[in-house]
């Protein structure tokens, strides 16, 4: 059986290079006579695996030593409470509402203290980003939270917003490692695994020390306080080790590419071949405004649901997996992570191409 081209949104391609050395190792990693998966993560060998892991991340994104990295489980969602329980101190935080999730976010914010959106794109379904050059910030707020990349909608803040002083919470999920990131401009800025790096079941948490305090909301279980894991080095309870040991893989194979700038440049060449193509089709469009779109998430309409469901169910037997766009938009979506080779993405601008020809 050939690999097909994967486009999910997530859980999504992984490079084949890691892949293959994850299979090799499978039932022996490195002489140990074992598989990563049956190995205590108290052994010497696991500890040398997640050391290098956050080692090899810290290097990728230039983290500076004021910033813990913890490997945590939950996904993405759990964050949506552990982070007004650990940071809400006034019991305010001012939300950047540009999708699906930061409304969850938000939402889930709101059982905690009073969680104001001070910006939105929902009246335009989320296909931009609102400008957040001047937003009214309440001045007690905590901290300010946005979605960096929007999966679903497939927009990606380029400029952070003006946060007037206070501390930034960003959600990158999507867009993890896609590009060089500035890290000493966020408090905290977290990602499942799932889409970028890793398979299921990871979310790192890059979070600056002074945030990690005892000083959590009062019933904070043990678990959901950043303390707790901070203090463990990611190792109080047993961690999803054998995804954590992917994605250590998943750095070092980002290494090998040239590092995130590298990276960047991969991610704007492939989305170019997409873009354009849909810039110039007669049947095909993009979604989002030109100047918020995504590198990752790419979202696209026929203007027909049933040219739609028909594109998509031909997409899939021609080899193109995973089309169909989020339930909440309709239309399809190809999700061009950075595993995503441009062939890939070439190969889908002439299958596309063909079907315009045939469906005019």
């Amino acid at each position: 059986m050939s690999r097909v081209y994967n486009f999910s949104a997530g859980p999504a391609v992984l490079p084949e290079e890691v892949l293959r050395e994850a299979a090799d190792e499978m039932m022996d990693y490195k002489g140990s006579g074992m598989s990563v998966m049956e190995m205590s993560h108290r052994s010497k060998v696991y500890d040398t695996i997640i050391k290098e892991a956050e080692a090899d991340l810290r290097e990728l994104m230039n983290i500076p030593d004021n910033y813990k990295v913890l490997f945590l489980q939950g996904g993405a969602s759990q964050q949506f409470a552990m982070i007004p329980m650990n940071l809400m101190k006034n019991k305010k935080a001012a939300y950047i509402v540009t999708g699906q999730w930061a409304k969850k976010a938000w939402k889930e914010a709101q059982i905690y203290g009073d969680a104001v959106a001070v910006a939105s794109s929902e009246d335009k379904t989320f296909s931009y980003i609102p400008d957040c050059s001047d937003l009214k910030i309440p001045e007690d707020a905590d901290y300010v939270y946005i979605c960096e990349n929007n999966t679903i909608y497939g927009t990606k803040f380029k400029e952070l917003p003006n946060t007037k002083g206070h501390t930034l919470v960003a959600d990158v999920s999507s867009c993890f490692l896609s590009e060089p990131v500035d890290v000493t401009k966020y408090g905290v800025i977290y990602g499942g695994v799932q889409k970028n790096i890793g398979p299921a079941g990871v979310v790192i948490v890059i979070i600056r020390e002074d945030l990690i305090t005892e000083d959590t909301l009062p019933n904070t279980p043990t678990m959901l306080k950043y303390k707790t894991h901070a203090d463990a080095d990611s190792l109080y309870n047993t961690p999803p080790a054998y995804g954590i040991y992917v994605c250590g893989k998943v750095f070092k194979w980002l290494k090998k590419m040239g590092g995130l700038s590298a990276m960047k440049a991969h991610n704007e060449e492939k989305a170019k071949i997409l873009y354009d193509f849909l810039d110039e089709s007669n049947l095909f469009k993009g979604t989002v405004v030109k100047e918020d779109r995504s590198l990752m998430n790419v979202p696209f309409v026929t203007g027909s649901d049933e040219l739609d469901a028909k594109f998509v169910a031909e997409a899939k037997a021609d080899g193109f997996e995973n089309l169909k766009g989020h339930r909440s938009v309709g239309g399809m979506r190809a999700s061009i992570y950075n595993a995503m080779p441009k062939e890939g993405v070439e190969k889908l601008v002439a299958f596309m191409r063909e079907f315009e020809k045939n469906n005019k």
